[in-house]
Formats: structure tokens, sequence, C-alpha cells
């Protein structure tokens, strides 16, 4: 049974940078799509980056707020995806949570994945 283990959380100030880890477990992760959701208080999961295979490359997606400040990455010898948070605001302030899939269509629908981290705080101060 594939497994994800976020790390890499925590509290950061405003314009800082925070770098997310999840490592999986169990199964082949290479061809596995791999997002990147996010749910603030009181507030839907939201996505946020995706990575998905796509023959000889690999393909990425962000939600329009973090695009340019946001990168998400993989390493497949690692069994890990990343993602990597710059010039943070306090609207990035959620539980971040990472998801795993194997197939690539609907790499921004939280319900489309099949397997789930625990989820990592990111707190941005202002």
């Amino acid at each position: 049974q594939v497994q994800l283990v976020e790390s890499g959380g925590g509290l950061v100030q405003a314009g800082g940078s925070l770098r997310l880890s999840c490592t999986a477990s169990g199964r082949t992760f290479s061809s596995w799509t791999m997002g990147w959701f996010r749910q603030a208080p009181g507030k839907e999961r939201d996505f946020v980056a995706a990575i998905w295979s796509g023959g000889n490359t690999y393909y990425t997606d962000y939600t329009d707020s973090v695009k340019g400040r946001f990168t998400i990455s993989r390493d497949n010898a690692k069994n890990t995806v990343y993602l990597k948070m710059d010039s943070v605001k306090p609207e990035d302030t959620a539980v971040y949570y990472c998801a795993a899939k194997s197939v690539r269509t609907g790499w921004n629908i939280p319900s489309h994945y099949t397997v789930w981290g625990q989820g990592t705080q990111v707190t941005v101060s202002s």
C-alpha cells in the first residue's frame, strides 16, 4: 500500500522561502501524478501544483496565485516530490497536503487523487 509522508512545514516570514517534501513508499513512483493541495481553516482543499509524466518528460501546472513563486519538482530515485515556496505571503498559510494518483487526467481535482499524506502546516507571518 502506498504511503505519503510530508515534511518541511513551519513558520516563515512573508517574503521568505520554504521547501516541502513528500516521500512515497510502496510502489513505482516515477509514473504517478503527484499533486500538492492546501487547506486553510474554514475553507475547501484547493489545488496548488501538480507534476505528471508525459513520455520522456514531466509536465507541471500551478494555480494562478502561486505561479512564479512556487516550484514543484520530483526526484524519482528518492521517491520524493518537492514544493519550493518562494516569496511567500500570509495568504499562503494553510495545511499543505501531498497526493498521488496513477492517471494523468484531473490533476487539479482533489477527488481524483487516491492517496494522501497527513499534511504539514505552513504559517506565513506578516
